[in-house]
């Protein structure tokens, strides 16, 4: 019945790394994904892993949301529906991040 509350509090957390780092705030990344960033670049390069950043997290609250509705429910469909959105939402959010580490790091290491 609490399965939710693991996923639903991760998301939490990682969705307010996320707005840290839209803020300008990117000491949660690790050294060599900024090192290489001009002092310039660190507002939009922290506004788009934030983003991404931020859109893994959404995508963990919404898949304990559907965990909780399946709880009440018992309707596998809401199951389903909860892994798609988890999976689809990573797979953008780690895009979105990717994509700005190699655009304003000059690569990935």
């Amino acid at each position: 019945m609490t399965a939710f509350l693991l996923p639903m509090a991760l998301g939490i957390l990682i969705s307010v790394i996320g707005v840290l780092n839209m803020k300008g705030n990117i000491s949660s990344l690790h050294r060599y994904h900024r090192h290489r960033v001009t002092e310039a670049d660190i507002k939009p390069f922290g506004k788009a892993v934030g983003l991404g950043t931020l859109i893994c997290g959404l995508a963990c609250i919404f898949f304990g949301i559907m965990l909780f509705i399946y709880d009440i429910t018992a309707l596998a469909l809401f199951s389903l529906l909860g892994v798609a959105g988890l999976i689809g939402g990573l797979a953008v959010g780690m895009v979105i991040s990717l994509r700005a580490i190699i655009k304003y790091n000059k690569g990935l290491f």
